[in-house]
């Protein structure tokens, strides 16, 4: 009996109805060697800062970078010895002023050294060397958190693990993690005109592509999958071949024989073997996909029999499906913008329509490869398709299209820019965002990218000496008035991270000038640097750096602050309290600061952007940084300040 279509989704809403039928399979524990290509069934924190400690990048001399300010070749400076630094030994030598210690690449860097001399730029001669070459502070060390900071959230659940995921792992001290179990997958071709590759063509029969391309696509998404075969048209044989295979997988997926024709029959097997939760999708090619659900949770999909067709259906229906069942984010396909470099009329259903993509000057055009859905040269060429809806007539020579890929990259949803701050990590959950980028360079470095286009959202607690306000001066500063809008944070306790007790009892900013204390800086442009300056101009310390032991012994992040005081490098340094907390350190409050976003007009379109905006300002979020020691929602969270 003939089948007709009696209910057409389009492919939202059938990715939709097919979701909502499924869930992760459940967790196991897995060993990192074990976990590649995994997703991960919990959110990963850092334990320690990475590297743990402040190391050497080359070998060489640890040195004050002061005492190097004026050497160079012709004057070199000559510095006295006073021990050697290996890798693995901790230091037992303190720098003092005019002297150095021999260092090897990887060594912890010694109490009162700030910078490293390449080893090329010096002589020695027994206890004494000779630098011709000044350095900065701060010159070839890699700093305590530099990479990752203790309590960072380092890769959020639903994350796959690659390659570069588990080599972080290892090096934060992971070795056995939490991910959500792999779907079992049996894969089947349905059709007598079928032959394997290698067999001899007879007249009406043609070689079985799907199996290869769909057991290509699992591969790629780290899933493995067995071929059961290639099945006849014969409603018994595929329903009896389908069942066994459920009894041993968790989906089933099919192409060929899903049509409304008379000898069409995989949707009279799935029938028997489920609930058919989708049969016709209004697409062109791809109409005839089928999915079915078992009574157990179990998925039978049913993909066109045209090898493009299916690829394609795969693509924008099955991958995300597939993704939920891995327990990963259900993505959509990854995409990328382009031209379209011809004027097509189409209407009526929505089209998929492969394409090449060409790289011009005014940048990529997509190029539509017009022919049927079986083109074997469309399947080696095509690299991506253009989706077009149902209701446009026409599409525009020039007019931009997304392309979805077969393969490539995907840009981040959102480029975040600008201070370190972990609530930035609770912000982007709150926004239900895994696709974002997250660079750490300090307020002002965050303005900079803003400025020249590089950010979507800065992260910013910059201070204005004149007004007492933080933030709302830095578009007039950047000449960027009618370009940003920025939006009210939250508020950040700030103050002096000390050892355990604060033994040197360290109360004011002048007592950061008494010769027993050794300070650590935040670096220049950094929010709590502006704030340091301001108090200690306030005191009248014109020169911080001659004044201040430490001054010139600059990080990064607060995290590293914090690793700098409770590895015994320096007695106090001025970070936010949260680290205080990680760290077990004693924490003086000095003041309260505001952390704001400034978002650039021509991004507030993005759905991402949107979407942090919207997050900043839900009552989830408030709730999430209330568990945050030291920070609260301000009065202005969540609204726009300027202009």
């Amino acid at each position: 009996m003939r089948r007709i279509f009696h209910e057409l989704l389009t492919l939202r809403e059938a990715l939709e109805r097919a979701l909502s039928e499924i869930s992760p399979l459940g967790t196991e524990e897995v060993s990192l060697e074990n976990a590649l290509g995994r997703a991960l069934a919990s959110d990963i924190y850092a334990e320690i800062d990475s590297p743990p400690f402040d190391r050497s990048l080359v070998d060489g001399y640890a040195v004050r970078a002061e005492d190097t300010y004026r050497a160079d070749e012709d004057n070199p400076v000559e510095l006295r010895l006073v021990g050697r630094i290996n890798v693995g030994e901790k230091p037992r030598v303190f720098i003092s002023e005019g002297e150095c210690a021999e260092i090897a690449t990887g060594a912890p860097i010694p109490r009162g050294a700030n910078a490293v001399v390449m080893l090329e730029y010096t002589s020695r001669s027994g206890d004494s060397v000779r630098i011709f070459r000044a350095v900065r502070p701060g010159e070839n060390i890699a700093q305590a958190g530099s990479d990752i900071s203790a309590g960072d959230l380092v890769l959020r659940r639903g994350r796959i693990l690659t390659a570069k995921g588990i080599a972080a792992l290892a090096a934060l001290g992971c070795s056995k993690l939490r991910v959500y179990r792999k779907p079992r997958i049996a894969v089947f071709s349905i059709g007598r005109e079928l032959v394997r590759p290698g067999q001899s063509l007879e007249l009406g029969k043609v070689y079985d592509v799907n199996s290869y391309s769909i057991l290509g696509m699992l591969r790629e998404l780290g899933l493995s999958a067995e071929f059961g075969g290639i099945l006849p048209d014969d409603e018994e044989a595929i329903t009896k071949k389908l069942e066994e295979a459920l009894q041993e997988n968790d989906v089933v997926i099919t192409s060929g024989g899903t049509s409304a024709g008379l000898e069409d029959l995989t949707y009279r097997a799935f029938e028997k073997l489920g609930r058919i939760i989708v049969h016709g999708v209004r697409v062109k090619p791809g109409k005839p996909t089928i999915i079915a659900a078992t009574r157990d949770g179990k998925l039978l999909i049913g993909l066109p029999g045209f090898p493009l067709s299916a690829m394609m259906i795969f693509t924008s229906l099955v991958k995300p499906i597939l993704m939920r069942l891995m327990g990963a984010d259900a993505e959509e396909p990854e995409t990328i913008q382009a031209e379209s470099a011809l004027r097509l009329t189409i209407g009526g259903r929505t089209h998929l329509i492969p394409v090449h993509l060409v790289a011009t000057p005014r940048g990529l055009r997509a190029y539509p490869i017009l022919g049927d859905s079986g083109s074997a040269s469309a399947l080696l060429e095509a690299d991506g398709f253009m989706e077009i809806p149902g209701e446009k007539q026409l599409l525009d020579e020039g007019e931009i299209v997304e392309v979805k890929l077969f393969r490539g990259f995907r840009p981040a949803s959102a480029v975040i820019i600008g201070s370190h701050c972990p609530a930035l990590d609770m912000l982007i959950d709150a926004a239900g965002l895994r696709n974002v980028k997250l660079i750490n360079v300090g307020s002002l470095g965050g303005w900079l990218a803003l400025k020249r286009g590089e950010a979507d959202v800065v992260g910013t607690h910059l201070l204005d000496e004149e007004t007492m306000t933080y933030n709302v001066h830095m578009p007039r500063r950047l000449g960027l008035e009618d370009e940003v809008e920025i939006y009210g944070g939250y508020i950040r306790e700030i103050g002096f991270i000390t050892a355990p007790g604060n033994p040197k009892n360290i109360r004011s900013f002048e007592d950061l000038l008494r010769p027993d204390i050794i300070f650590v800086n935040r670096v220049p442009g950094s929010g709590i640097r502006t704030f340091t300056d301001l108090q200690l101009k306030r005191i009248g310390v014109a020169d911080p750096e001659r004044r201040i032991k430490g001054y010139t012994y600059q990080v990064r992040t607060h995290t590293a602050v914090a690793a700098a005081v409770s590895q015994g490098r320096a007695d106090v340094g001025v970070a936010i309290g949260y680290v205080a907390e990680i760290y077990g350190l004693e924490f003086i409050y000095l003041a309260d600061e505001r952390f704001d976003l400034a978002v650039r007009r021509d991004r507030l379109y993005k759905e991402s952007v949107k979407a942090i905006l919207g997050a900043l300002r839900s009552r989830g979020f408030a709730e999430k940084l209330s568990r945050l020691p030291h920070y609260r929602v301000a009065e202005e969270t969540g609204q726009r300040i300027y202009p």
